[in-house]
């Protein structure tokens, strides 16, 4: 077995959600799901199929965003991976119907960090075995902090 780091390749503020699901057809409910929670919503969607043709397959609703997808599916290679990059939205906005698609499997993250994806490959193929999500933590917060933090969801609409 051999350990790789596969990093994602995004512009620096983009949300998107990493996980593994199950079926060919993870795709299609992906897109389904998404369009019926979050319709302002651009996305592009990545699922890697494990077998048969072992193809990227690909959906969205915006060809730069399904671009990223395909281009970060297939640099990761890994057997049931999908990855979905989203404009005009957030990963908190669709993270519960992503997760409650049948063929979800789980979720590795939903972030805007940077990330690199720990991929494992042995002669059968390749496989995610977590990742690394932004820095490494730095302390504790202090009482700015916690007001800083407070402040922050209230302004964009997440607290009241």
């Amino acid at each position: 077995m051999e350990l790789k780091i596969v990093a994602v390749e995004k512009p620096a503020e983009m949300n998107f959600i990493l996980g593994q699901a199950h079926f060919i057809k993870t795709v299609e409910d992906l897109y389904e799901a998404i369009v019926q929670t979050a319709p302002q919503m651009k996305f592009g969607i990545g699922f890697c199929e494990s077998s048969g043709p072992a193809l990227v397959r690909f959906a969205g609703n915006d060809p730069k965003l399904i671009e990223l997808a395909q281009k970060n599916a297939l640099a990761l290679s890994c057997g049931h991976a999908f990855i979905i990059f989203m404009e005009g939205g957030f990963p908190i906005n669709i993270l519960n119907t992503v997760k409650n698609v049948p063929e979800v499997c789980q979720v590795f993250c939903a972030t805007a960090n940077p990330v690199e994806v720990v991929v494992a490959e042995t002669a059968q193929g390749r496989g995610i075995m977590g990742v690394i999500d932004g820095a490494n933590t730095q302390g504790l917060e202090t009482d700015t902090d916690i007001r800083t933090r407070k402040e922050f969801l209230r302004k964009i609409g997440y607290k009241l």
